[in-house]
């Protein structure tokens, strides 16, 4: 049989046996309901299965069912069953969406039909949607997470990997790195994404307020809450919480968390009833949790179900040779912020800022733009001692590769630009980019 469904509704019992039998023959799987109540449960947006149902129901009828239906999904193809006095309704039902209609007594072979045409139609809308959604997340990923260098290019590919799925994620990495912005791409790549973002600073929130903040409560739950009030949690139904420096975190609200993570509830204070979640949850911290947990800092219950997957966000100082080009776009950002026309970045500013070193990371380089966008001096000094690598060879090579990076950025990827004004031959920095890794199609399209 097919993977397919065929939801059949009839209140008859025996129209219902031979519409299961007459199905079945076909290699086709019909799933049988006395009620359209019953039928309407199964009813979801990407249910890969069809609807054919009866008009003259007692209780909710064939057309209150196929308004519902059609609410979960407009797309959603209904087959209706009608009697000799309902074709003008069913005629009128297709101009408010039914896919076809059948009037009884109709052939074995025309439901048949009709139901496999039906379900190639459900098939390419499934599939259309599925596509979609892959060049959608992409779009979203590379327009938030940017970057040529491996490190960036791997972690675009987690993403998309990750958010594809339901799976909760802890994401770790120094300050400044950008662990939000890799949560929102999350997000916006996901099947949540027209759900709410909810995110929460655990650090900003106060100790005596926090679990009231995340969990809602009770009118009367303690002094001062004279209304029902919903929490976080609540509020961030069907879409994505992100917990952000989860680590600073009490023990016994990481306690709590770990129930609600669980068992996918939330109880409010004040209250004994338990409230169902659908979220998914995204925990940030720029602490090794794992440490922590050894040392008794953070709980290890909570941790292993936090990383189920664990993103780690490189430092700037593992993807140097992003720096110009991640540069020039905050600027650009700046400008635009500030509604300044933007300026032209010189290629020595680009050079000096490319062997600097940033600790703070895309926040420190965040904030050097603005000041640079808005005319003052960067006042970049000297780069400090202290490359990536460990020997004075491997600082060397780091350091001409972020050179050539900073020179091939404003010329757009032109070589001819930009061994002139390296000084080098056509020959030479062909063979120092291929050293290096570096492509002239990630800085544009010069020639």
């Amino acid at each position: 049989m097919t993977s397919e469904p065929i939801l059949f509704v009839d209140d008859e019992d025996h129209l219902r046996l031979a519409a299961r039998q007459t199905l079945q023959l076909e290699d086709l799987e019909p799933v049988c309901f006395a009620d359209a109540a019953s039928a309407l449960a199964h009813v979801a947006r990407d249910f890969p299965g069809i609807l054919v149902t009866d008009i003259r129901m007692p209780g909710m009828d064939g057309l209150e069912l196929m308004r519902r239906t059609l609410e979960i999904d407009p797309e959603f193809p209904v087959i209706l069953v009608t009697g000799h006095g309902d074709v003008e309704l069913a005629v009128q039902s297709m101009r408010d969406g039914a896919y076809d209609f059948l009037e009884k007594p109709y052939e074995p072979s025309r439901l048949v039909s009709t139901v496999r045409r039906a379900l190639d139609k459900r098939r390419l809308t499934l599939e259309n949607r599925a596509l979609r959604r892959q060049v959608g997340a992409r779009d979203v990923i590379e327009s938030r997470i940017t970057g040529r260098s491996e490190p960036m290019v791997r972690l675009r590919q987690q993403i998309r990997a990750i958010a594809a799925t339901e799976a909760d994620v802890l994401i770790q990495g120094a300050t400044g790195t950008g662990k939000e912005v890799a949560a929102r791409a999350l997000h916006r790549a996901s099947a949540r994404s027209g759900k709410p973002f909810v995110h929460i600073n655990c650090a900003a929130l106060p100790a005596d307020l926090i679990e009231s903040e995340l969990f809602g409560h009770e009118a009367g739950a303690f002094p001062g809450a004279t209304r029902a009030r919903f929490g976080k949690f609540e509020y961030a139904r069907g879409g994505t919480v992100f917990l952000d420096e989860i680590e600073s975190m009490t023990q016994p609200v990481q306690a709590k968390l770990l129930h609600a993570i669980q068992n996918r509830t939330v109880t409010r204070l004040g209250s004994n009833d338990p409230v169902e979640l659908d979220v998914r949850f995204i925990a940030a911290s720029k602490r090794d949790l794992e440490a922590a947990a050894a040392r008794g800092e953070f709980r290890a219950d909570l941790l292993y179900r936090l990383n189920v997957v664990t993103i780690r966000i490189p430092d700037l100082e593992e993807r140097r040779e992003d720096i110009p080009r991640l540069f020039t776009q905050l600027v650009t950002e700046a400008a635009a912020r500030y509604k300044l026309p933007v300026p032209e970045i010189p290629g020595a500013v680009l050079t000096s800022v490319a062997a600097r070193r940033w600790p703070g990371n895309v926040r420190e380089l965040r904030n050097a733009a603005d000041r640079f966008a808005l005319g003052l001096d960067l006042d970049l000094g000297p780069a400090p001692a202290g490359a990536a690598g460990t020997t004075l060879a491997e600082r060397m090579a780091e350091h001409e590769k972020s050179l050539i990076a900073a020179a091939l950025t404003p010329h757009g990827g032109s070589l001819k630009d930009t061994y002139e004004s390296l000084g080098l031959s056509r020959k030479a920095l062909y063979e120092k980019m291929l050293k290096h890794g570096l492509s002239r199609e990630d800085f544009g399209d010069g020639a």
